[in-house]
């Protein structure tokens, strides 16, 4: 049985959350809190977020035991680009792209 969480349209580029998502991977989740408490990064803070959901969610919705959880996948998939414009000499114009995440963690009980 899995239980799943996800945060959509995070503001956030995918690159930077990717990282700290494989370090969690496959961790119980009480000693993938402990690496996301611990990480000075924003991307860190967004996934202890959407950590804590699934584990609720696995609690509340499947009756699973928090002691035998651990994160079966974590991922950070690219979601649409703002698209924003800086002006430049002779009345050119040079593109930004603002990036966003759709960030997701999936919870299993350890076999």
């Amino acid at each position: 049985m899995e239980a799943r969480a996800e945060a959509k349209y995070v503001r956030i580029s995918p690159l930077k959350v990717h990282f700290i998502a494989r370090e969690i991977q496959g961790k119980p989740v009480d000693e993938a809190l402990n690496i996301l408490r611990f990480t000075p990064k924003k991307g860190a803070r967004l996934l202890e977020k959407v950590l804590n959901s699934a584990i609720a969610n696995a609690e509340n919705n499947f009756d699973m035991d928090r002691d035998e959880l651990i994160v079966k996948r974590a991922y950070a998939n690219d979601a649409p680009r703002m698209k924003r414009y800086r002006p430049k000499a002779k009345g050119a114009a040079y593109p930004i792209l603002k990036r966003m995440s759709h960030l997701g963690i999936v919870v299993a009980e350890r076999e």
